[in-house]
């Protein structure tokens, strides 16, 4: 039989053990290292699910990015009348076809008027356009544009009568009409003084088509799809091909350039297609864009995508004003002036010119991004004018990592 000896500490003295020497610890130590264990472990999938929503949040779906051959809207096309106008429309002297077309019309109607001098205000002759979207059915409602041919001031007020929407092919697919909407307005007085707002001479007409031909298209038929990406990139082809095989299986999906990733259709989804498209639509990728600036010279507009890059470059942007001042004096002649002098004008020319003052030089280092490029030109006080030369001056000399695209 073993005995314990347990020696005791004497009365009122609290026993002492140091951790490091027994390798034991007190047990308010040992609480705290476990709040602070699982704090950390709190902490750090907290941090993964914020990096992992950021990542979600630049992410775009593939329903976004593509568009599948096949699927796609159609254009309509017809030629009509408006009636109903307040002394705004054609001149019936000025658009014979206006004139014929009101003629034509009323003969269907019963009305003969052959030989007569017609001068009503009221009807302008106008173009019909649609987009019958894919897979409208038969009776659906799409929304048509009405714009004027002749010299019509305005459309508000305006009905359309029934006009036949034709295809490409000739075929009549939707047929419009109703009362047109307008946003713009013209107005005028007896003096020749008018005011014109929006444009008036086109509308549209909400709901305002009937679908009355549907387009045959056997999508759960097909055995391959090929989507096509917006903005062909390979960089973003490559990742929605990824996406799709990891989903639906290897070797389902494959670039075939960079605007077109071909899919095949799997066995299980074999009759079944439209699944399958819904299932590949909400999958989401990471899309990659070329480093492009876009300039359009006719407005300043200036727009740069986020890859643009630059290497070590200094830019020097000067004001250099010319100012011409003309001040002409009066020249008359003095008292004991001969016989004929005469009063002159006589002109003063006054040339300065100002290089600007306080001019300053942007150093932008290797690698610069797109903020310190416009940060930059920025804090030489530079207009959407002088940038537009100096982001090619600095393309010509090399500097500039990207395309510039001009329209």
């Amino acid at each position: 039989m073993v005995s314990t000896i347990t020696q005791q500490a004497p009365s009122g003295i609290a026993p002492k053990r140091s951790a490091a020497r027994d390798g034991r610890f007190e047990p308010g130590w040992v609480l705290a290292q476990s709040l602070f264990i699982t704090a950390l472990f709190y902490l750090v999938i907290a941090f993964g699910i914020v990096v992992a929503g950021n990542r979600d949040a630049e992410a775009s779906r593939i329903k976004d990015v593509v568009a599948v051959e096949g699927i796609r809207d159609n254009m309509l096309l017809g030629y009509g009348l408006v009636v109903g106008l307040n002394g705004s429309g054609d001149k019936l002297k000025n658009n014979a076809f206006t004139q014929q077309s009101l003629i034509a019309f009323l003969e269907r109607q019963g009305v003969n008027t052959r030989g007569l001098d017609l001068k009503s205000k009221n009807v302008a002759a106008v173009t019909v356009t649609s987009l019958l979207p894919g897979f409208a059915r038969s009776g659906s409602k799409v929304d048509v544009q009405v714009s004027a041919m002749g010299d019509a001031k305005s459309l508000l007020g305006g009905t359309l009568l029934a006009t036949p929407l034709y295809g490409a092919d000739g075929e009549v697919y939707s047929v419009a009409q109703g009362p047109i909407t307008v946003s713009g307005f013209e107005a005028s007085g007896d003096s020749g003084t008018s005011i014109t707002k929006g444009v008036p001479t086109s509308g549209y007409i909400a709901n305002g088509g009937i679908v009355e031909r549907e387009i045959d298209f056997s999508l759960n038929d097909m055995s391959e799809l090929k989507l096509a990406l917006r903005n062909p990139d390979l960089s973003t082809a490559s990742s929605i091909m990824e996406a799709i095989n990891a989903r639906i299986g290897p070797g389902a999906a494959q670039v075939a350039d960079p605007g077109t990733v071909a899919l095949k259709v799997p066995a299980s989804y074999a009759g079944d297609v439209a699944t399958l498209l819904a299932d590949v639509e909400k999958l989401e990728v990471e899309t990659d864009q070329p480093a492009k600036i876009v300039i359009d010279e006719s407005s300043g507009t200036i727009v740069m995508g986020e890859n643009v890059r630059i290497d070590t470059v200094a830019v020097a942007q000067g004001n250099l004003v010319v100012k011409v001042e003309e001040t002409p004096q009066v020249s008359q002649p003095g008292p004991f002036a001969p016989e004929g002098a005469q009063t002159v004008v006589v002109p003063r020319t006054n040339i300065s010119v100002d290089e600007g003052s306080g001019q300053k030089m942007a150093v932008l280092q290797k690698g610069a991004t797109l903020r310190d490029l416009v940060g930059g030109l920025n804090s030489l006080g530079v207009g959407p004018r002088d940038m537009i030369t100096i982001l090619q001056t600095i393309k010509a000399a090399g500097a500039l990592q990207a395309e510039i695209e001009t329209r």
